[in-house]
């Protein structure tokens, strides 16, 4: 790695072969940019499908929505251009050639031990879990990539949730923690989930201070236009394209900061927990669409600059108490699953899986090397469940994003349901994930071998 000063920081990139602008209490990273004097060396193409990690940075995350799909409506048939796609899925059209849709895949111990909690516990470690007190369930695969990877960013993961948390026990005698988190720092201790936006902008810029209230924009904007004048056309058209981006998601996050501000004096005032407070009254945006949109954002700079390469998103937790009335949906998430083939629940599956194409489609309009970001990424989509009716987790259903440098093929539609129980682990789908990303285990969850024909 090049360890050179950049005359842009006056710091050593130590993290990353990109560089910074720094400012007054904030650190911007940059996308990868092919002109810049210190790091203008050339890009080797990525290696394709002969296991060795690719050139350029390899990125995953994982997204998720509790209380399963609409099973009429949730399948894939042909490949490539020509692949057809369930009504739920139609979102992922567009890039239908850059996704695999992986259906019949499941988790043995989460199944015969109680619904909800029991069955999402365990949904990215693969291994059993305790009822009662003490929570226990494993590390998580997002974080088994991230203690590898991480080391090569300044953020070894983000962890982000659009919904809060749930406290106390369900009726299966599992703890709600398990319904709240999918992302497992140790076996007995979940990864706190970021829910404010503006807190996790402040994380991808460092943005530290009193100084927060003025842009991240205007603090660097004298180091930015010194870049713009050392480098190529192309590059400055990438670096106006991520400013503007950066710009479109501060003007989102200052309303917000502000809101956050005012819950917490009204918790400070009343005496109460902000995480007891319901939405808007705790800070969070009162329009869910415009929380998930800035939540994919930040994944999408955060990934775009190299900032970190692990992220994982809650879009709705198990047992989610969202309430969709710009979906003409009466009632909670939870409720609506109990009839899942209705054709608003169809409405609520197609609402979050389109916020997987969002990021999608936002990756692969960022160009990086021969490809694009997406194309050195998985993003996977899942549910806890396949039917919220029947609560039925012998199957789940799952979606993927990208190449991974070149590593993963798509354009497929892969069915494991009759491949026999032995066959069709997730966890053998999360060792041929990890295994592309360089994160090499012998066993992870409960499989050792890896998914035939990923």
């Amino acid at each position: 790695m090049n360890k050179k000063l950049s005359s842009f920081t006056g710091q050593a990139p130590d993290f990353t072969r990109r560089t910074f602008l720094q400012g007054v209490g904030v650190t911007m990273a940059l996308p990868w940019l092919e002109s810049l004097p210190v790091f203008g060396a050339a890009v080797p193409a990525a290696k394709a499908l002969d296991g060795q990690n690719p050139a350029l940075p390899q990125r995953f995350a994982v997204m998720f929505m509790g209380c399963g799909v609409n099973p009429d409506h949730w399948w894939a048939k042909g490949s490539g251009a020509d692949m057809e796609l369930g009504k739920t899925l139609e979102p992922l059209d567009s890039i239908k050639t850059k996704i695999n849709v992986i259906h019949g895949l499941y988790t043995k111990s989460a199944t015969g031990q109680g619904i909800h909690p029991a069955q999402t516990g365990n949904l990215l470690t693969g291994v059993p879990f305790r009822k009662g007190a003490i929570i226990h369930s494993g590390i998580s695969m997002d974080q088994v990539i991230a203690n590898t990877v991480g080391q090569n960013t300044i953020q070894s993961s983000m962890v982000l949730a659009c919904e809060q948390p749930m406290t106390g026990y369900h009726e299966s005698n599992f703890s709600n923690a398990y319904s709240s988190h999918i992302s497992w720092q140790t076996a007995d201790s979940p990864v706190p989930n970021e829910m404010y936006p503006s807190l996790a902008f402040d994380s991808l810029f460092e943005n530290r201070g009193q100084a927060r209230n003025i842009s991240v924009l205007d603090r660097v904007k004298d180091r930015a236009a010194k870049l713009s004048r050392q480098i190529s056309a192309s590059d400055n058209a990438k670096l106006d394209e991520y400013l503007t981006s950066v710009r479109d998601v501060e003007r989102s996050i200052d309303r917000m900061r502000a809101d956050k501000s005012k819950a917490e004096e009204r918790a400070s005032v009343s005496g109460k927990a902000l995480f007891t407070m319901k939405r808007p009254e705790n800070g969070l945006p009162e329009d869910f669409r415009e929380h998930t949109r800035l939540m994919c954002d930040i994944v999408a700079l955060a990934f775009q600059t190299d900032k970190t390469r692990v992220a994982s998103l809650i879009l709705a937790r198990d047992l989610s108490s969202l309430t969709y009335p710009f979906l003409n949906v009466n009632g909670a998430h939870h409720g609506a699953s109990h009839t899942d083939t209705s054709e608003g629940y169809e409405r609520i599956a197609r609402f979050h899986l389109s916020q997987m194409a969002y990021l999608a489609k936002k990756l692969d309009a960022m160009p990086e090397g021969e490809g694009t970001v997406l194309d050195n990424s998985c993003l996977m989509f899942m549910s806890n469940m396949f039917s919220g009716t029947r609560h039925d987790n012998k199957k789940l259903p799952i979606v993927t994003a990208g190449g991974l440098g070149g590593t993963l093929k798509t354009g497929r539609a892969l069915d494991y349901l009759e491949a026999g129980d032995e066959n069709r682990k997730v966890s053998s789908l999360y060792l041929g994930i990890m295994d592309r990303m360089g994160v090499k285990l012998d066993r992870f969850g409960d499989a050792d071998n890896r998914l035939a024909g990923l």
